[in-house]
């Protein structure tokens, strides 16, 4: 029986350190590009979402081809909030909107650009 696999980049809007950290420019393209672009090359992923607060991150993700199937709520991306919170968060919706259950949820964080498909499978 193949696993469930959700794996979830979390890219809210309201970063302190560098405003839009998510969408700034690496080699022309924005930062969460590069976490997208690996993410969809892993045949272990079942489905892979970002999940944020940001409609200007949802729509540059949207145009890479991840899958943003809600906007984060607020009390999910304020300073405060863990990113456990947020995954948590990300689970409950997604198993409500692709009506299955996953059996393991992983996060890609878009502020290492550097990872492969390699990287990410070797993990999984």
């Amino acid at each position: 029986m193949k696993e469930n696999i959700l794996a979830v980049t979390l890219a809210r809007g309201g970063s302190k350190g560098i405003k839009n950290k998510n969408l700034s420019k690496i080699n022309g393209k924005p930062l969460i590009y590069y976490t997208i672009k690996e993410a969809r090359k892993s045949n272990h992923i079942t489905n892979f979402i970002v999940s944020t607060d940001s409609l200007k991150i949802r729509s540059v993700a949207e145009k890479y081809k991840a899958d943003v199937p809600f906007i984060r709520p607020k009390k999910f991306s304020n300073d405060k909030s863990s990113s456990a919170s947020a995954l948590k968060h990300a689970l409950i919706q997604c198993e409500k909107f692709y009506n299955k259950k996953f059996n393991f949820i992983i996060e890609l964080m878009a502020t290492n650009p550097l990872k492969t498909v390699k990287d990410i499978n070797n993990v999984i």
